[in-house]
Order: structure tokens, then sequence, then C-alpha cells
């Protein structure tokens, strides 16, 4: 299968489409409380760039976001592939679009939050292949049984 990957607005019904199935999966695993899910008008503001996986038809099939936090800070948002096509790297191409994206704009460090309950290995994974590893909360993230925090330094932090 043919896939493109490319910066678009998230803002277009097959976008929307995307999300709602992403927060239909999320919803049931853990507690309201504890899933920060943007939406697609939170995902338009200016500090985020989202990249949307299309096949050959032109059908959305996957999206990822790149939220800049600080100048040196960017997390990684909305990660989701539809389920009929996973297992053909799709997650991993979203993700190395994000990442060079974000060493393009000069950050240094890439974060994320995920969940931590059965349902969310697969990602896991993901992010570990990629050269992401666990971390501590960041920013006004709760540290909470239901949340994994993963990092990912493009550049070395600076020695004090």
């Amino acid at each position: 299968m043919a896939i493109t990957i490319a910066i678009e607005t998230p803002l277009q019904d097959d976008v929307r489409q995307l999300v709602a199935e992403l927060n239909a999966y999320l919803n049931p695993l853990s507690p309201p409380e504890f899933q920060f899910q943007m939406t697609v008008e939170q995902m338009a503001d200016p500090r985020t760039t989202l990249f949307v996986a299309r096949d050959e038809a032109g059908r959305a099939v996957g999206m990822g976001a790149l939220k800049v936090e600080s100048a040196g800070m960017a997390e990684v948002k909305r990660m989701y592939t539809r389920p009929e096509i996973r297992g053909q790297r799709i997650g991993s191409k979203l993700l190395d679009a994000i990442t060079e994206l974000a060493r393009q704009q000069g950050i240094s460090h890439l974060m994320l939050e995920t969940g931590d309950v059965a349902g969310f290995e697969p990602a896991h994974r993901l992010y570990e292949r990629a050269g992401f590893t666990r971390c501590g909360a960041f920013l006004d993230y709760p540290d909470s049984k239901y949340s994994a925090f993963f990092e990912k330094w493009l550049r070395a932090p600076a020695v004090a």
C-alpha cells in the first residue's frame, strides 16, 4: 500500500473522523481525568503541526502531531493509525516525520504522554523502537498509574 504523509490542517472532516476513532478507542481505557485529548480546534493552534497519512485513494489512515511547548521542547500528540492498516509501519513513518520537523525547528527535546494500561503496548513499542525512553511526568500532566511518559533527546542537553 502506497502511503503519503503530509502536513495538513486538522480542520477537515476526515481528520475529525480519525480523532473520533482515536477517542473511541482511548475513552474506555482510562478514567476521563487521566485523558489529555486535543480537539481538532486545539490542533489548529499555530504551535501544533499535524501530519496526515493517506492511502493511494487519498483516504486518511493515520495522523500524528508536533506541539511546540518552548524554544527547545516539543510534544508528540494524537498518534493514531487505523486498525486495518496497522503493522505496515505507518506509525513509524509519522513519528519519523514529526521528529524530522522537530529537528528542523531546532527542538532538542521531544516528549510524549501515552496510556500505561492494557491496550497501549503497541504504542510503547513504537516509541521505544524510535529511540524514546521512559521518563517522569512533565508539563502539567499528573503522575499516575494511567500515564506513561517518554522522551527523546535530538541534541544532547546543555551541561550547566
